[in-house]
């Protein structure tokens, strides 16, 4: 292969990496549904103990619902709050898609995210509108979801892990990621680690492989 990278494992994050995500555009609709009083509550949400529980599987998804409905004070039907709480998922461009497709002819391809169960069910309701497709399962080798795992990125933790199970070493595996601390984690552990800071990035690194 000309140009090919030294790697056995190719990873990726899944928001700004293989799909799209806009988090303004989820926190202005929240905004839209409630009074301005609470509005500083949607800039902290992120932040929230109850939300950082649920990306790594410490709440189920029934109570994770219960608890956005107590913390903006709004009597909420369970879709509606999945509704909003998706509205920062958009595309899954073809193309990145196709992209994985022909890497995984030389290298073993995995995904790593930071996510929860309502955005991976709506995740993958768009890979079946869109794609065709069930899940991520028949594109990747690898699924590692923070909330399956028990862990998030940036800990240590959570890409030693990926690596136990990977049955590998850091230097064997290129890891791509929309933010800047979760590439200085993996970096920690001994990972190539790529921050992606634009949809052309991953083009860009393969374009010669």
């Amino acid at each position: 292969m000309k140009n090919a990278p030294d790697a056995d494992f190719l990873i990726f994050d899944l928001g700004n990496v293989i799909i799209d995500i806009d988090y303004q555009r989820a926190i202005q609709l929240i905004k839209q549904e409630i009074s301005t009083d609470f509005h500083h509550k949607v800039d902290g949400f992120y932040l929230t103990d109850f939300h950082k529980d649920y990306e790594v599987g410490r709440m189920d998804s029934d109570r994770f619902r219960q608890e956005v409905r107590a913390y903006f004070q709004q009597d909420w039907s369970d879709g509606k709050v999945d509704e909003l709480w998706n509205n920062l998922l958009l595309k899954i461009p073809s193309e990145r898609l196709e992209l994985i497709s022909k890497l995984r002819e030389n290298f073993q391809v995995g995904v790593l995210s930071n996510t929860n169960s309502i955005h991976i069910q709506a995740v993958n309701s768009i890979l079946k509108n869109e794609h065709g497709l069930e899940n991520f399962d028949p594109i990747f080798d690898w699924v590692f979801f923070s909330h399956e795992m028990g862990l998030s990125k940036p800990s240590l933790e959570i890409y030693e892990k990926m690596l136990v199970d990977l049955g590998t070493s850091g230097d064997r595996v290129i890891f791509f990621d929309d933010l800047p601390a979760n590439v200085e984690g993996a970096k920690a552990v001994g990972i190539q680690a790529v921050h992606v800071t634009g949809p052309e990035v991953i083009f860009d690194y393969f374009k010669n492989v």
